[in-house]
């Protein structure tokens, strides 16, 4: 049993990055569109691989500053249990205006769209495409975007996946802070330290160097800057945790939020928690993980995803995760090296779950039909923050570790 274990420490931690050159490449599995799509905004750049399957939604993806598609999401998309959900949904891949590779200059004078302009490209790109929905996947930025786009067009959105969210607008304090830094730092420096937490500058110098070369290197700094002050100055989302009798601005969707340990976000994903709907959104809180945990912990994302597909009805016959699977045929369905765990959710209504750090745990999913699963995961604690927990007297987030 200690050799299956090994085999999975070493599977889950084996490295993503060998090149540079990685980061930006995708397999080639799937027929690929890639246009610019005219917008009430402006031109923007979008990337289809595969075909919609019918009435599924789409998978669409949104990057955050410093970042196109390619850097955020390949590492991801490239992992093998990924590849699973891809062959069941088409992934749209939007880049912000002027992000993409090869972008040209802006012209003198062009006024960047704001966050919120940003959002309103969407319709367009899922008509252009005839997507009638999606599951949103974002990071930083690109959460933000597509948490607004959804809660303008809640029909549009059956799902989303918000890597990073902060849902405030910047403070006059931020605001200072950002300013007085660009006078001392270059532009570089400030995205990795949004994109990266201290601890992770420091210790993982190969992915800060891979990241940095590439911000310096491949993306246009003039459109950048841009996109990051159309960033810098987004509105408060004024979302607000629902109340009985009560109408507030929240999203409508299933939600799945997700933060690094030592992500700079940490404290902006918890409060975005505390101001959604506690019985569809579920906070997954990532150990041993910084700000970029589709790269750096892809295994655990995937399975995540996975997860939260199944609890929105689709996927319901997937296999078991490689990870999941090498667990379970080491002779036992109830042990990890955490100990006994067992879960139980459901994805369409009311979700309850319950978790121990070493005790016992189960889940059963349910999706378009009953399905019931006992297993052991890879330490992913996913940790509805249920209105059902009637032992929790106040919104506080419940903190999900993996």
């Amino acid at each position: 049993m200690s050799t299956e274990f090994q085999d999975v420490h070493l599977a889950e931690v084996k490295p993503l990055v060998e090149k540079d050159e990685a980061i930006t490449r995708l397999l080639p599995d799937f027929d690929v569109q890639e246009q610019d799509v005219e917008t009430l905004h402006g031109s923007v750049h979008v990337t289809m691989y595969g075909t919609p399957k019918g009435n599924r939604p789409a998978i669409l993806t949104y990057h955050d500053i410093g970042l196109n598609h390619k850097t955020c999401f390949n590492p991801l998309f490239n992992f093998e249990d990924m590849q699973e959900i891809t062959h069941h949904f088409a992934v749209c891949h939007v880049d912000a205006p002027g992000q993409h590779d090869g972008a040209a200059s802006f012209p003198a004078g062009y006024m960047y769209p704001s966050m919120d302009q940003l959002a309103e490209m969407l319709p367009g790109i899922l008509k252009q495409f005839g997507l009638k929905s999606v599951i949103g996947m974002g990071t930083g930025a690109g959460a933000y975007i597509l948490t607004r786009f959804a809660l303008n067009n809640p029909e549009m959105v059956e799902g989303l996946v918000l890597i990073n969210i902060n849902p405030c607008a910047e403070g006059w304090m931020d605001w200072a802070a950002t300013k007085i830094s660009g006078w001392a730092h270059a532009l570089p420096d400030m995205v990795i330290s949004h994109l990266f937490g201290k601890e992770e500058i420091h210790n993982n110098h190969d992915m800060i160097h891979t990241y940095r070369q590439h911000i310096v290197n491949d993306m246009n700094q003039t459109n950048l800057h841009l996109f990051v002050n159309s960033y810098n100055s987004r509105r408060d989302l004024e979302i607000e945790r629902p109340v009985p009798g009560i109408n507030v601005v929240t999203l409508q969707c299933p939600s799945l939020l997700v933060v690094g340990d030592s992500s700079p976000a940490v404290d902006a994903v918890v409060e975005c928690n505390s101001k959604l709907d506690p019985t569809k959104t579920t906070l997954l809180k990532m150990a041993d993980c910084g700000g970029l945990p589709q790269v750096s912990q892809p295994a655990k994302l995937a399975e995540a995803f996975k997860y939260f597909i199944q609890g929105m009805g689709y996927m319901p016959s997937a296999s078991m995760t490689r990870l999941m699977r090498s667990r379970t045929a080491s002779g036992s369905s109830t042990t990890s090296l955490d100990g006994q765990r067992s879960r139980s959710h459901t994805g369409e209504g009311t979700r309850s779950r319950s978790h121990t750090g070493e005790g016992a745990r189960s889940r059963s999913h349910t999706g378009d039909g009953s399905r019931n699963r006992t297993h052991t995961d890879t330490r992913i604690e996913l940790t509805p923050n249920s209105a059902s927990n009637a032992e929790q007297p106040s919104p506080k987030s419940m903190e999900v570790s993996c």
